[in-house]
């Protein structure tokens, strides 16, 4: 006996639902790495909020950057902390202090390269974003120790998938547009103050860059 052509086409169509809902889960959707799921999400994008929403996770796009993700959002937040609390799904990202502050860099890497009108793509080689944070080193620092920590700053961020290498040349990196979801205008408008904070905390010895610990 023949399947009818509407179970198979319906079939189809929840499975591809699944596989968007399952690439959210697990981390962020880029439409240039993945063109099916993305369509998909796009055709379904009413559905997909629907799904989230019941779970207290809202779903955040931007068609134009070509980005898909899923977060709290800030009442859910604070919903979390009250007496009935929602099991959280997504955990909190806990970014050491070097890790913040190389991503505050290259989001205002990114703010100038957009003002500027260059390209449609940031892309920084791994020296030049050495030199962004060799700035901040404190004096006496043992130089090596300091490249290997700000190297291993740089494949967390790209784990995290704010940067990611260029195909065949893996010190050659491209500044994501997710950042800006992350590093908001708010808080790029405050960086100045923040800049100081962060000298002042490297100066006070609280977090050497080239001390073994976190």
């Amino acid at each position: 006996m023949d399947v009818p052509a509407a179970n198979s086409t319906n079939s189809e169509s929840g499975n591809i639902f699944s596989r968007v809902l399952v690439y959210l889960y697990r981390g962020v959707i880029y439409r240039d790495a993945s063109e099916e799921i993305w369509n998909a999400l796009m055709e379904s994008q009413a559905r997909v909020m629907d799904h989230f929403s019941v779970i207290g996770l809202q779903l955040v796009i931007d068609e134009s950057e070509g980005y898909a993700f899923l977060r709290y959002p800030p009442a859910t937040e604070e919903f979390m902390g009250s007496d009935v609390e929602i099991p959280r799904l997504i955990a909190r990202r806990s970014l050491t202090f070097h890790v913040s502050l190389l991503l505050a860099l290259l989001r205002r890497r990114l703010a100038e390269f957009d003002a500027g009108g260059e390209g449609t793509r940031l892309v920084l080689t791994r020296e030049e974003i050495l030199s962004m944070v060799s700035i901040f080193m404190p004096d006496g620092a043992n130089e090596a120790r300091v490249m290997d920590r700000i190297e291993a700053h740089i494949n967390k961020i790209k784990d995290m998938g704010f940067i990611r290498s260029l195909k065949n040349q893996p010190h050659v990196y491209e500044v994501l547009g997710i950042i800006k979801a992350f590093v908001d205008a708010e808080w790029l408008g405050e960086f100045d103050r923040r800049l100081e904070n962060y000298s002042k905390h490297i100066l006070s010895g609280l977090s050497g860059l080239g001390d073994e610990g976190e």
